[in-house]
């Protein structure tokens, strides 16, 4: 299928995107060559070749999930405005 200005302003308009004439025109080069390169992975041959959830056999490496801080909650309260029962009062924002 040959991609043509309109194609290209068609698909700007309903991005809402504002391109110009000259814009436009080389916007259909690039899509071209972009179709041209999916035309050529359309004709390999996959026959076999079992799908991949991720390219790379790699795991993600996390911290150990272990407490690194002791329990502060007295000492932060003391700093507070208002605390009852250990909760921090707030002024009410929503009526």
């Amino acid at each position: 299928m040959a991609i043509e200005d309109s194609h290209v302003r068609r698909a700007a308009h309903l991005a809402r995107l504002a391109i110009s004439d000259d814009q436009a025109s080389g916007f259909v080069d690039d899509l071209s060559r972009i179709l041209e390169m999916v035309d050529q992975l359309q004709g390999i041959d996959t026959e076999g070749v079992m799908p991949l959830s991720h390219p790379l056999d790699a795991t993600q490496r996390l911290r150990a999930d272990e407490v690194t801080e002791t329990n502060q909650r007295d000492n932060f309260q003391r700093c507070a405005p208002a605390v009852e029962n250990g909760l921090y009062l707030v002024p009410r924002v929503v009526e």
